[in-house]
């Protein structure tokens, strides 16, 4: 067990590597190679000559701490005008890096934040029904095009004018410079938040991103950009105590060695959804050339593939040291800080892993695949496909040779889980429902671990597509995957679109499954044509 340093009493961090000498080595590379400072002064040539160009436009991140310095009191001055409007329920609709920083940040400091980040017309719908009038909703989207957000920004609008409302009164936009949403946004009179456009999504959570949402529902942003500055220097010091340095080395010494999965639990007194953060920035930044770092995000370390583990799996728990962290793999972490300093820690720590697994951590170059896939869906590309059986209710799809002699739910799930590599393998479990009203669907998660012995991960789609869906696509191609779909209590038109909230997320999931299926993953797909009906023949089929 080797422990931090003073790090400006910022940050606890302790790692378990099976080799101390190997490990200190790794670290005392980093340090000569002064991979640290480097960082911290924007140098883009540190993940190879291929990655340069993207690096280049992508390490802004590393300043944020004071950077993001002037929207506090802007956010503040908004949230005091809103409130005195009577304006007190903060809603969010982004997908991805826009998304899943708030959440983390608004649940750390205890303040309601409704993140609407799906395409489900019955979660959607839920959302545009609860306390409407006094609804703040942001709109974020780094590119301006994200079709999710936009279509929640479409319905929102849609609604605000049938109550007799003025969007512009509700509706506050953050975007990057330029973006087609900058554009018509400005041009419509709506609150513009600019983010640094040279920050990736997955990086973003200290720009505006982060802050607007998070602000505008109560969180203090600026204690967490003063938790960030706190640990800044400790993390750009060519130093063996830099905490980034070393948990950077115990990822990418990990992977190197064939322990290319991350099992996170928060433990103890605080649980904010951290772990649904870290996935992102792990699985997106890592996930590709076949490469790359699975993150599997547990309820407690009490929970299977935490207790027990296997032995491709390094240990984080986030919070306090636990008793019950016992790697297999003889790696593991414990990492305590206060949330704006653990953020910046883990994105230096992944971008040093990149490197030491030779990739590059900023592009994302299968996440357009499953989009593009989508769109062609929607544009009534191909002939739509005809299930291969349907078992009360349920119907079955599968990739190319998977259901051979199956003939109900059971069987299929059976002929899926016998596909995984008992030794490399892992089950990601795909649902794209609605994550409120079938919140209890996750606790699959724990049940598949037990029965398959394997990492097992749980997402919600389309939420997941900008998270670990890079992973699936890009990375180790040991996956298997089980996407769970289901026809909606009733569909939500999209204003001004030819297509609906339902035959979007429809397209969402057939235009990841055939991509998948492209790409060699074995793929299932249940779709329940009646909800109840169908999860209690899913229920019986998976238990």
């Amino acid at each position: 067990m080797s422990g931090g340093a003073d790090l400006g009493h910022a940050v606890e961090l302790d790692v378990t590597h099976p080799d101390r000498a190997a490990y200190d080595a790794v670290v005392a590379d980093l340090v000569a190679d002064e991979v640290a400072s480097q960082i911290a002064a924007r140098v883009p040539t540190l993940w190879g000559p291929a990655a340069e160009a993207e690096s280049a436009k992508r390490l802004a991140w590393v300043g944020l701490a004071a950077e993001s310095r002037p929207l506090v009191s802007e956010i503040e001055q908004l949230r005091q005008e809103r409130a005195a409007q009577g304006q007190d329920h903060v809603v969010l609709c982004g997908m991805g890096g826009s998304s899943l920083a708030p959440e983390v940040i608004a649940a750390a400091a205890g303040v309601e934040l409704t993140v609407l980040d799906s395409s489900d017309p019955d979660y959607v719908r839920s959302a545009l029904a609860d306390r409407l009038e006094r609804s703040i909703v942001v709109v974020s989207s780094k590119s301006g095009s994200t079709v999710e957000t936009d279509s929640q920004k479409r319905a929102y609008e849609q609604a605000f004018r049938e109550a007799g409302r003025n969007p512009v009164d509700h509706l506050v936009i953050v975007t990057d410079p330029g973006s087609p949403l900058d554009v018509a946004a400005t041009a419509d009179g709506y609150r513009v938040f600019h983010a640094d456009p040279d920050v990736g999504g997955r990086y973003s959570a200290l720009t505006a991103f982060g802050l607007v949402p998070s602000g505008l529902a109560g969180a203090d942003i600026g204690a967490l950009l003063d938790e960030a500055e706190a640990i800044r220097p400790a993390l750009e010091a060519d130093d063996a105590a830099n905490p980034g340095l070393r948990l950077g080395a115990l990822l990418g010494a990990a992977n190197r060695n064939g322990v290319d999965k991350i099992v996170i639990a928060e433990h103890g007194e605080r649980t904010t959804g951290f772990g649904d953060w870290a996935e992102q920035l792990i699985a997106e930044s890592t996930g590709k050339d076949r490469k790359g770092i699975l993150p599997v995000v547990v309820p407690a370390v009490s929970a299977p593939n935490f207790t027990p583990s296997t032995p491709d799996s390094l240990l984080v728990t986030v919070g306090t040291p636990s008793d019950e962290a016992k790697p297999a793999s003889g790696y593991a972490a414990t990492v305590r800080a206060p949330l704006g300093a653990e953020m910046l820690l883990w994105e230096y720590a992944v971008a040093i892993a990149g490197r030491l697994i030779g990739i590059d951590p900023f592009d994302q170059p299968d996440v357009e695949s499953a989009k593009k896939a989508a769109r062609e869906m929607l544009d009534g590309a191909g002939a739509p496909a005809k299930p291969a059986f349907v078992d009360r209710g349920v119907e079955v799809y599968a990739s190319d040779g998977l259901l051979e002699g199956s003939s109900t739910v059971a069987d299929a799930v059976h002929a899926l889980f016998d596909r995984i590599d008992p030794d490399r393998g892992y089950l990601a479990v795909m649902a794209y429902l609605d994550r409120k009203r079938h919140a209890h669907l996750a606790h699959l998660r724990e049940h598949l671990a037990l029965r398959t012995g394997r990492p097992t991960t749980f997402g919600w789609g389309p939420r997941f597509l900008h998270s670990t869906g890079q992973y699936h696509k890009g990375g180790a191609p040991t996956g298997v995957f089980l996407q769970i779909t289901g026809a909606p209590v009733a569909d939500l038109p999209i204003p001004d679109r030819p297509f609906t909230f339902g035959e979007f997320i429809r397209a969402q999931a057939i235009g990841d499954a055939r991509v998948l299926a492209d790409h060699g993953r074995p793929v299932l797909r249940l779709h329940l044509t009646d909800q109840r009906q169908g999860l209690d023949v899913l229920r019986e089929a998976l238990r």
